[in-house]
């Protein structure tokens, strides 16, 4: 049974945060608080944003639902179903294709045993393609939440990277800490 928007409960150190962010525009532009709020709820409920959490966004914020689906569903960098611990976001535009980013995704394919946008059996990995992470000359490269792993241009780079991410623990948010 899913949430309700009643259910939805932020921490009272997340809710701290997003009242900061929300105190940075006047009365009537809370709006503009969005983005930096989603990744909250992001990090705050499990890497996803559910219709729920969006719901509640949108309560908070005193806006329409629409209006927080129609961002959440614009950018790629909010995911819209459940994650594993480690999201692979592999750049899959030209300059990182031409230094080989198709054959990464498909070694991360066979490797984990999953298709772009699956996540593997034991929730650590989740595959996403995405557009352009602007660092055109050192690919082909990944993103994991904010940090950058580049020039993964072999079997045993990546070998090495996934081994390195299976034994990484998930960073605390700095609101958390």
């Amino acid at each position: 049974m899913a949430e309700t928007i009643n259910e939805v409960k932020f921490s009272d150190a997340a809710m701290a945060e997003i009242q900061r962010y929300i105190s940075h525009y006047p009365e009537g532009r809370q709006k503009s608080a969005l983005l930096p709020i989603l990744h909250i709820a992001q990090a705050e409920f499990g890497g996803w944003v559910s219709p729920e959490v969006m719901d509640k966004v949108a309560d908070i914020l005193n806006i329409k639902p629409i209006e927080v689906y129609e961002v959440a569903t614009f950018y790629t960098m909010f995911n819209l179903k459940p994650v594993g611990k480690h999201v692979l976001e592999v750049c899959r535009t030209g300059p990182c294709c031409l230094r080989g980013a198709d054959q990464m995704i498909d070694m991360i394919k066979q490797k984990l045993n999953i298709e772009e946008g699956e996540t593997t059996a034991d929730g650590m990995f989740t595959l996403k393609p995405v557009e352009c992470l602007a660092s055109c000359g050192s690919g082909p490269m990944l993103q994991v939440r904010e940090l950058y792993y580049e020039n993964i241009d072999s079997e045993e780079k990546l070998d090495a990277f996934l081994e390195m991410m299976r034994n990484k623990e998930h960073e605390t948010p700095t609101w958390k800490k």
